[in-house]
């Protein structure tokens, strides 16, 4: 996923994909639940959080997040979004091959497969 930044007289533009298939989704996660642990094998993810307070799992490591933290998720790394304090949006843009059936769920506390 390229990404860029230039600097205009009005003041900055922010390029997150170009020229790229892309898909584009806002998530809206309830103060408590979570997503499962996933990972994808034909996509990566670039996360924005819009609203809250999420905390973040990508790969080993694991933030608190906030307003305006960036996250990026690279194809094969296992991922998670809780909010665990108060409800969250995220602004997610998902390059690569988009197909939901890329998804595979290492943990859900939905117990879906």
């Amino acid at each position: 996923m390229k990404q860029s930044t230039d600097q205009r007289p009005w003041g900055t533009e922010r390029c997150l994909t170009q020229n790229e298939a892309s898909t584009v989704k806002l998530l809206y996660i309830n103060k408590g639940e979570s997503l499962s642990l996933q990972l994808h094998h034909r996509r990566e993810e670039f996360w924005k959080v819009l609203v809250g307070n999420p905390e973040t799992i990508v790969g080993e490591n694991s933030y608190k997040n906030k307003v305006g933290d960036e996250i990026f998720v690279p194809r094969e790394t296992a991922h998670r979004i809780s909010a665990p304090a108060d409800d969250v949006v995220i602004l997610e843009i998902s390059t690569g091959d988009f197909d939901e059936s890329d998804e595979v769920r290492l943990e859900d506390k939905y117990n879906r497969s």
